[in-house]
């Protein structure tokens, strides 16, 4: 059942309200009175029975999102900051202070599982229209970057010793006695692999790998006899993830890194630091100057940029309900000259008929340039840099509202910038100038 949040104009006998003891110019303040949370209210009631125990109210949940990307805070800590900010719990609309958690912190897990990615999607939807009229350019930057899963760096070691403890688990829990375990076995072949490149201990070391796949082969057998029809069924997909863990080998397509999460991509940026990204494509419209992120896509795989152009050009007409004239993109996207009406810009190279400017380059690549820093912003501010929502669902739920965090993220600036320190600034100028007329007036 739908919750329901208090009046934040009612007053209380014995508790003051929270609007008496904040700071009405607060740039949280100024924002959620800006935002539309009646909106979230109609389009997110559909997904609450009409019976059963009220659940938390809808602005509550949707404003704990929010702050949690906004201020880059997880779960655990933004319940943990909402008791003691009373402009969060303000933002969130309640009406007087509270002294204990607005939820346990798994019911945010269950808020985004609840309205799933086409709510997830209104929510970013919002964070665009609440600053639509700052959209004066017909350009757009696109740009494509890695959203990482939070799993290990995968090795053949470390999966096949997670095949044969998962082995041992099933055979555990489905009361099977296996004809050994190789617990000790395993633990002095993962003693072999440590140093494995180094010259004097690489064959010691492969071959502990193939002792490793011999007992995970032998152990994925032995639970496909042993099991019954039923629970064969229903570790059919587990099975099948460790047969392919076991078999694949370092120059096969579509592998297997992680078993927690079979769909994540190893995905090679051109990255000096860090070769190999492993986790799902990323890809951002960005309107230039104003930094404004109006379309966000995400792709299973790793997909060549210019495959992601076209879905990404659809999203942010679907967002902002036109079409821009210009997409200024990078060389990786050379090929592409139109998608659907939208010219795609990107730098030529040189050629024999027109000699190579330095200066014209750079400007065509000036203003591309300017999404960089705004991806850079999304990962470590609005927790895109480790993904750790759970399956391809928790990608797209991740990139959206990491996106809608940063939009928010800029409105709290632009807050700050435009009405806050100019009132500062004409404040500071008038009591300066009262106090000097009276000095002027007593002397």
């Amino acid at each position: 059942m739908k919750g329901k949040s208090p009046d934040q104009h009612q007053k209380n006998m014995f508790l003051p309200i929270l609007k008496e003891i904040i700071n009405p110019k607060h740039e949280l303040v100024i924002m959620a009175n800006q935002i539309d949370w009646v909106y979230f209210e109609k389009e997110f009631s559909s997904h609450y029975s009409h019976t059963g125990q009220p659940g938390e109210p809808i602005r509550k949940m949707v404003g704990l999102l929010l702050l949690k990307r906004i201020f880059n805070l997880s779960d655990e800590v933004v319940v943990e900051r909402w008791v003691q900010n009373p402009y969060f719990q303000y933002f969130c609309g309640e009406s007087e202070f509270q002294w204990e958690y607005p939820c346990d912190p798994s019911d945010l897990v269950h808020f985004r599982h609840r309205i799933g990615k086409e709510g997830v999607e209104k929510i970013f939807q919002l964070s665009v229209d609440t600053r639509k009229d700052e959209i004066k350019t017909r350009d757009v930057l696109v740009d494509t970057t890695a959203q990482e899963k939070n799993i290990t760096y995968p090795t053949d070691a470390k999966l096949l010793k997670k095949v044969i403890k998962s082995c041992n688990r099933i055979a555990e829990k489905e009361n099977i006695k296996q004809r050994q375990t190789y617990k000790r076995t395993v633990k002095k072949l993962m003693y072999h692999q440590r140093f494995s490149h180094h010259p004097k201990r690489k064959k010691k070391a492969r071959a502990a790998l193939r002792r490793l796949r011999t007992i995970a082969g032998r152990l994925v057998r032995e639970l496909e006899r042993e099991l019954n029809a039923a629970a064969l069924k229903h570790y059919a997909e587990e099975l099948n993830n460790f047969k392919k863990v076991i078999n694949q080998r370092r120059e096969d397509k579509d592998k297997i890194y992680s078993l927690h999460e079979p769909g994540v991509a190893c995905i090679a940026k051109g990255k000096a630091h860090k070769k190999f990204e492993f986790g799902s494509k990323v890809s951002f419209a960005v309107v230039p100057g104003v930094n404004i992120i109006v379309g966000v896509q995400n792709f299973r795989g790793n997909p060549h940029d210019t495959k992601t152009l076209e879905p990404t050009l659809k999203h942010v007409e679907k967002v902002c309900g036109k079409k821009f004239k210009n997409a200024i993109v990078d060389r990786g996207y050379r090929g592409k000259k139109e998608v659907n009406g939208v010219t795609i810009v990107s730098p030529k190279p040189p050629n024999s008929k027109q000699p190579y400017s330095k200066a014209t380059m750079r400007k065509k690549c000036r203003k591309r340039a300017g999404i960089e820093p705004v991806i850079g912003h999304v990962k470590h501010d609005c927790r895109m840099q480790r993904n750790y929502l759970k399956g391809d669902i928790g990608d797209d739920i991740n990139a959206l509202l990491a996106a809608a965090g940063y939009n928010f993220r800029g409105l709290l600036k632009k807050i700050k910038e435009e009405i806050l320190w100019p009132l500062f600034l004409l404040e500071k100028y008038f009591i300066k100038y009262d106090l000097k007329t009276v000095i002027i007036e007593n002397y």
